[in-house]
């Protein structure tokens, strides 16, 4: 916080945590035993889909995240040499900084695109080309495209691994890994196989919202730490899931149900995961936004709140006061999180396991 004017200057100070849900990652990290393996598998391998994972390398990425945010100034050079390209034809914050951040973090260097207007694509050339051409360039490609075939175009040709850092309507598999990882930071005992359960409220559209989509495919992986997933919308369409998606998601056990009203389901949520925004093309749609979250919202005393962030109306600022947020928490874990990911998938990963 700062403090008022002395002497002609701006003091700062911390006097209370810089956010609120900053649960030290240790309790994750004593329940995860390391297994490097696990992470091997992700050297130079390209992430396009949550649907990649299974929960023993999720775990294991957790793990790191959670050594790297216990500790972050013990590591600062395992991607030393290396250079990432970070290209974001689509407006982003949040998460090209947090890649960007990561890769810093790690002695990495890092080459930045953030208009398509400045590239080759502007006069046409394709994803393919490109590809072809950041082979020669960089180590890693971390990617945001408003086309959600522009991952696998770019693909075709990468002989360096890419990340897909959100494609359209499609998925953005690290972000749910970051919302997953906030989960298990705040209540580790899930781990632990003895009965505990938790009961979520997503509101949102899966069928459109990438964050959403990507998120309860991570779910799916831990069904057992779910009493129940509650989808909360107000699409004028019944069907709020693409062909197939609810069917899938419920034969890996996840119990899924569906409401039109926040109000009713919220005082029995634990976790209540809000987001308002689908990118559609080269602009944005908003979903659910007669739901608020408010000081005044009859929330458990102990639920906490998530969001992907950027935010709207949808989550009062009055909330940012509370232990109800945990979606600053969120945000910062990003980070560490995509510091674990980017690591395994630039074959650095012997330089981080067994340090402590």
């Amino acid at each position: 916080m700062v403090n008022p004017m002395v002497d002609g200057s701006m003091k700062f100070s911390r006097v209370k945590p810089d956010v609120f849900g900053d649960a030290h990652p240790k309790a994750l990290l004593k329940r995860i035993q390391e297994d490097g393996d696990k992470l091997q598998v992700l050297a130079n391998q390209h992430i396009v889909s949550a649907e990649q994972f299974d929960a023993d390398t999720i775990l294991q990425l957790f793990r790191l995240a959670s050594k790297y945010e216990s500790n972050p100034l013990r590591f600062n050079d395992p991607l030393k040499g290396k250079i990432l390209i970070s290209a974001f034809y689509e407006p982003s914050t949040r998460t090209r900084l947090s890649f960007e951040s990561a890769w810093h973090r790690l002695g990495g260097d890092i080459m930045s695109i953030t208009d398509r207007a400045t590239t080759g694509i502007a006069k046409g050339e394709s994803l393919a080309d490109v590809g072809e051409m950041f082979n020669n360039y960089g180590d890693c490609v971390v990617l945001r495209e408003s086309n959600e075939d522009s991952v696998t175009e770019m693909t075709s040709t990468l002989r360096i691994p890419i990340i897909n850092a959100g494609n359209g309507t499609r998925e953005h598999p690290t972000q749910a890994m970051a919302d997953l990882y906030t989960i298990f930071k705040w209540k580790p005992e899930l781990l632990e196989n003895n009965g505990t359960k938790i009961k979520i409220g997503v509101i949102g559209v899966p069928s459109f919202m990438r964050t959403v989509r990507s998120l309860l495919k991570l779910f799916a992986l831990f069904p057992d730490i779910f009493e129940e997933v509650v989808l909360i919308h107000d699409s004028e369409k019944d069907e709020i899931f693409t062909p197939g998606q609810r069917e899938k998601l419920e034969a890996k056990g996840l119990n899924l149900t569906v409401s039109r009203s926040l109000d009713d389901v919220l005082p029995t949520l634990d976790v209540v995961y809000i987001n308002a925004i689908a990118w559609v093309g080269d602009s944005y749609e908003e979903h659910g936004t007669k739901f608020k979250l408010d000081k005044d919202s009859p929330l458990k005393d102990d639920a906490i709140i998530l969001h992907p962030l950027a935010r709207g109306d949808e989550l009062s600022t009055d909330l940012d006061e509370t232990p109800h947020n945990w979606y600053f928490s969120q945000a910062r874990g990003a980070v560490f999180l995509r510091m674990a990911l980017l690591t395994c998938m630039v074959e650095r990963t012997e330089r981080v396991l067994d340090v402590v």
